[in-house]
């Protein structure tokens, strides 16, 4: 149950994040105006704080697997809003990046 907990949080953090910069972007690159740039900066906020609740007591691990899944996230979110098509190394790179997520999160350690 802590591992399922941990993936769904970090999928609501990437949300949070990709889906802030990508409404600031909007907001600035494509002139949509502040309107978009407040709700990114609100976006980019709610990230922060949603890491707060991993299991995991450790910031640095936390922010550091939480890097994987931005990767990973950012190209999905690519694909799903800006039609974007990632080529195989882009695929590679994000599972690479993934399987270290699980590798930093998920390892087994002694306790104590």
């Amino acid at each position: 149950m802590t591992v399922a907990r941990s993936i769904l949080l970090f999928v609501v953090a990437a949300l949070f994040e990709i889906g802030g910069a990508w409404l600031v972007w909007q907001g600035w690159r494509e002139h949509r105006g502040l309107w978009w740039i407040a709700a990114g900066v609100i976006a980019l906020g709610a990230y922060g704080f949603v890491a707060t609740f991993q299991p995991d007591p450790n910031f640095g691990r936390i922010l550091a697997a939480y890097g994987g899944v931005f990767v990973a996230g950012s190209l999905a979110w690519g694909m799903v809003v800006d039609k974007f098509r990632p080529d195989r190394w882009d695929v590679i790179g994000a599972l690479i990046c993934l399987a270290g997520v699980a590798v930093i999160m998920y390892a087994p350690r002694p306790t104590g």
